[in-house]
């Protein structure tokens, strides 16, 4: 059983409520088709009659309280929840729904500053970032091909800390919802101080920080891509790694590489990409690009139950 296979079984085992607020996308409602009979998850398509006259009302008034000292006034907040990804996200807020996946016809930056400001963040991270499943066909490297990919959707310059943080959660994501033992390489252009720049430098710290963090985590850097997933040639340019060549986390220096990265592997190796999974939020959701299939929204709807529970 390959590992998207298994990412919809177990999240069969505890069936999660998931909003999916596009409901004028046709990806969307056949998704949910899928997911229900499946029994995947319980999808909740937000169709207009979907939505409560007066839990709209509170979540409105509800927003403009949480939002008025960033200068929203409360005609302002109505006109967002003209958009129903912010109804989604306040039923998640009010575990109405445990989670939610959207972003078929949204922007990730739209996607993102509803689920910021209606669901907010972790205490320990304090700011949101993403990663990818990626699953590569016929792939020698990781586990069956199979890869973490952050962060290629939200933060553009990650600082030291930063990377850290990403690190850490795409770990966590790793182990929870994949059920693999993380091991993280964060990338660069240089393997081990074969260049030296601001970038590295700042890739050292994060790594020093991350030790810090989760000293028993498998993880290393900086680390050129093919030193971080092929033991051949970790082997020769960096034989004592505690790596080896079998990285299945792959941390990018910034949103830049992150994003062209993925998409070049998506459409040049026949990869899917499930995601992008927000991270660092109180209560889990997801976004989509805007070119995902509806096996896409599937599989991005079973990782967020799964991470509900």
């Amino acid at each position: 059983m390959d590992i998207l296979k298994r990412l919809r079984e177990k999240a069969k085992v505890h069936k999660m409520t998931i909003v999916l607020p596009e409901h004028y996308d046709t990806r969307v409602p056949e998704a949910a088709r899928i997911i229900q009979e499946e029994g995947i998850a319980n999808a909740v398509v937000l169709t207009k009659d979907a939505i409560n006259p007066a839990d709209k009302e509170s979540y409105i008034q509800e927003y403009f309280q949480l939002r008025q000292h960033k200068g929203i006034d409360l005609e302002k907040a109505k006109k967002l929840f003209e958009d129903p990804v912010y109804y989604a996200a306040m039923m998640v807020r009010h575990g109405k729904a445990d989670g939610f996946v959207a972003g078929s016809s949204h922007k990730t930056a739209d996607v993102a500053r509803a689920a910021i400001h209606c669901i907010g963040m972790e205490e320990d991270m304090n700011f949101a970032s993403s990663c990818f499943i990626m699953t590569v066909p016929n792939c020698p490297y990781a586990e069956e091909g199979t890869f973490i990919f952050a962060d290629c959707g939200v933060i553009p310059e990650p600082n030291a800390r930063q990377l850290a943080c990403i690190a850490l959660a795409s770990a966590q994501l790793t182990d929870k919802v994949l059920g693999l033992v993380p091991r993280v390489a964060m990338l660069s252009y240089s393997t081990k101080g074969s260049a030296e720049s601001k970038s590295t430098e700042k890739i050292l710290e994060a790594l020093q920080y991350l030790k810090e963090k989760a000293p028993s985590l498998l993880a290393d850097g900086e680390l050129q891509v093919d030193t971080a997933i092929v033991p051949e040639v970790a082997n020769i340019k960096y034989p004592n790694g505690v790596l080896g060549g079998k990285a299945n986390i792959l941390v990018f220096p910034n949103l830049e590489a992150g994003n062209i990265s993925y998409k070049l592997v998506e459409r040049l190796a026949g990869a899917r990409a499930i995601g992008p999974l927000f991270l660092g939020l109180r209560k889990p959701c997801s976004d989509l690009s805007r070119g995902c299939s509806v096996e896409d929204i599937v599989d991005c709807v079973a990782a967020t139950a799964i991470r509900a529970h």
